[in-house]
């Protein structure tokens, strides 16, 4: 299986960056066979704040919104995208929302034409087949998340991978209430994500 890891959190030594190992760890394990055998993975890793990404969508008479699919400098995230099976998101939850590098990522190398297109009214998924894995953190309580935004961190799962673009997220792990949470509690968080890279 070929995966496709998207990362977006600037701080190298923050909780993040833990999530990322545990998982790139789970999925090390899963490979874990004779030298003869071919691998059970391929995974490739894009740490958005380290590729130096630029987030910026811009138009102008050169560079048209039409033309976002045939864009040259995000041609090597397509491909990526187009060759994995599945795509995992890791990223904190910042304003109810993902962070404005990878809102970014998504406005430039989602496009419409390659990721997306409308039949009529509706739009119709070209990702089809592809599966997503998504990872959260966020400092809000879990009651105040489940009461008040219900909805909360799943514009990614819900409107843009599975509405717009046709993946079908298969596991959305969510870590509410960091700052407030034990040393147990986050240990047991990165056995979770661990495990569940393992066993895909």
């Amino acid at each position: 299986m070929n995966i496709a890891i998207f990362y977006a959190y600037p701080n190298d030594r923050g909780y993040n960056q833990a999530i990322l190992r545990s998982v790139l760890s789970g999925f090390a394990q899963s490979c874990g066979k004779k030298e003869t055998e071919e691998p059970k993975h391929a995974v490739t890793l894009l740490d958005l704040y380290q590729e130096g990404f630029n987030p910026v969508l811009y138009f102008d008479q050169e560079h048209r919104r039409r033309d976002l699919k045939d864009d040259p400098e995000t041609a090597k995230y397509r491909t990526i995208i187009t060759q994995a099976d599945l795509l995992v998101f890791i990223y904190p939850i910042w304003w109810s929302s993902m962070p404005a590098i990878l809102k970014g990522f998504i406005d430039r190398v989602f496009a419409k034409g390659f990721a997306y297109q409308y039949r009529g009214l509706l739009p119709q998924g070209l990702l089809k087949g592809k599966k997503a894995w998504i990872i959260t953190t966020s400092d809000t309580p879990d009651f105040y998340a489940r009461l008040f935004e219900p909805d909360y961190g799943k514009v990614l799962q819900h409107q843009i991978l599975g509405i717009m673009c046709g993946v079908k997220t298969i596991k959305h792990h969510q870590m509410n209430y960091l700052r407030g949470s034990s040393f147990e509690r986050r240990k047991r968080f990165l056995h979770e994500v661990h495990d569940f890279a393992a066993k895909l």
